[in-house]
């Protein structure tokens, strides 16, 4: 019989830190769904002492998730501790997740406590957890580079004072694979009361080994595997998720291990952080990328016209890459929209449900064929996205190749009221930039600039994505339609918006 894996996802936490992928309350709650709805065990809802917007995010999470352990991360200090206890106590299932470093390097020039001190701490703060709840989760933070017989003393006390969960982290990917099966194994051996807990490892990406790692962790005993989607993270990021899975799953004859991860989801999943968080998926990403299952050399495709198992070790609609159908248009009703909203995964109530319908019969009049891709960023952009102080209403744009410089005509509203201006710029997109610029009486940095093709044809529509930078503060923009000048000027607007809210909260 095959053994049980946990799946710890860690997304809405470690993956947030991730340059660029910052996520609205709206966002994290979204996504928080679609990670149930993969079928994780538990979601790392996020570190609530870090900021109040944290405190409210992981809190809203917890009294939303039903079936998922729901944990937040808190340092080994009490006031932590009663900060994230706050945030999860209205969770179906909380857990609390506290860590301490345990690496000479760490204990030394960080902490500057004595690995004795360091037992204390560790003690201390699982019994404080304990009061709260018996679902207790310890991590000892720079395991990897961690005396091994030390670790397993900071494992037996930590299980001895409630902890549930032993978390053994390569916090800076340095770890090799035999090196960390290894240390993982010794670990378990030498915990006298191991047998009580759950043994889990968090591998970080930094010498692109996060995979690798945990795979050979979990051969060696650990039973809960701490990952995000799309391998987002601190720095080079996290094991991914999707990557373990099909990993565990295509070779079952050699790991034997089970998880509650329903494969299927993991592409829409990660096509749904991507856009979330502004970031495409790489054509070369391993599972979900573009090329995953795509074949070029002829060699290649002769084997797979004859026997697609010659080159393909798991099928596209393995991890639920379904080719899309053309099944909504102009002539589409109500019933059909709701049918396929909740078919992709969108519960919508009966007014996000109207917006959705109306923006697909606009969308029907401008290109022949909606494909569910096209749902989705409709459902994001209209649905999903926080509410705008500034709208777009029309835009016009004038650009020549005889010497006259493109122009901009752009009206909008700001919180309902009505403004209309026209510049030049260097390029037609440039144009409208300043022009919606000056309309606002702001001048934010455009960082960067990404338009990617939603759905294929040449009246496909495009999803454009901005960074902009303002006093600071980063944020991401999206827009999307088939004229990627209005999907610019949209995506321009959304992180304006975005820019503003989080001035607001600041």
């Amino acid at each position: 019989m095959s053994d049980r894996l946990y799946i710890f996802d860690t997304t809405l936490r470690d993956g947030e830190q991730s340059p660029g992928a910052t996520m609205n309350q709206n966002e994290k709650i979204r996504l928080a769904r679609e990670l149930e709805n993969l079928g994780v065990d538990i979601m790392e809802a996020g570190f609530p002492a870090a900021s109040q917007g944290d405190f409210e995010a992981v809190r809203k999470i917890a009294q939303t998730i039903k079936h998922a352990q729901v944990a937040g991360l808190c340092r080994a200090m009490a006031a932590d501790i009663d900060r994230c206890w706050d945030a999860i106590k209205d969770a179906k299932h909380p857990r609390i997740h506290t860590f301490l470093a345990t690496s000479p390097v760490h204990m030394e020039y960080k902490l500057r406590k004595t690995p004795e001190q360091v037992l204390e701490m560790t003690e201390a703060a699982v019994k404080h957890a304990a009061k709260y709840t018996s679902n207790i989760e310890f991590s000892a933070e720079d395991a990897s580079r961690s005396d091994w017989d030390f670790l397993a003393k900071v494992a037996e006390t930590a299980i001895n004072a409630g902890a549930t969960t032993i978390n053994i982290p390569d916090t800076v990917g340095y770890a090799q694979p035999q090196e960390f099966g290894a240390m993982v194994r010794h670990v378990i051996e030498n915990t006298s009361n191991s047998h009580k807990a759950v043994f889990s490892v968090h591998c970080h990406n930094d010498l692109g080994l996060g995979v690798a790692n945990t795979l050979a962790a979990i051969k060696a005993g650990a039973r809960q595997a701490e990952v995000t989607i799309s391998g987002i993270g601190e720095r080079a990021g996290n094991a991914a998720l999707e990557e373990l899975i099909m990993a565990l799953r295509t070779r079952a004859d050699y790991y034997d291990i089970e998880t509650n991860v329903k494969s299927e989801q993991l592409f829409p999943t990660c096509r749904l952080l991507s856009r979330i968080i502004g970031q495409p998926i790489p054509a070369n990403k391993a599972i979900v990328g573009a090329n995953a299952f795509a074949h070029e050399s002829g060699i290649h495709q002769d084997g797979m016209l004859k026997n697609r198992e010659t080159y393909e070790i798991m099928t596209p609609e393995s991890v639920g890459r379904e080719k899309t159908d053309i099944i909504l248009g102009k002539h589409s009703g109500r019933n059909a929209i709701k049918g396929k909203t909740t078919e992709l995964g969108y519960p919508l109530n009966d007014d996000e449900l109207q917006i959705v319908f109306e923006a697909v019969k606009r969308l029907a009049d401008k290109k022949e064929k909606v494909y569910d891709a096209d749902i989705e960023a409709i459902i994001l952009e209209e649905v999903y996205r926080i509410p705008d102080k500034y709208r777009l209403v029309h835009l016009s744009v004038q650009s020549s190749d005889v010497g006259v410089p493109p122009s901009a005509a752009v009206v909008m509203e700001i919180n309902g009221i009505r403004r209309e201006h026209t510049t030049f710029g260097t390029g037609p997109i440039d144009a409208v930039f300043k022009t919606i610029s000056q309309i606002v009486g702001r001048s934010p940095q455009l960082k960067r600039y990404h338009v990617n093709a939603i759905t294929s044809g040449g009246d496909a529509q495009g999803e454009v994505t901005v960074r902009l930078e303002e006093n600071g503060c980063n944020t991401v923009g999206r827009g999307s339609d088939p004229d990627i000048i209005a999907a610019s000027a949209r995506a321009f607007l959304n992180a304006l918006n975005r820019l503003d809210k989080m001035n607001s909260e600041g």
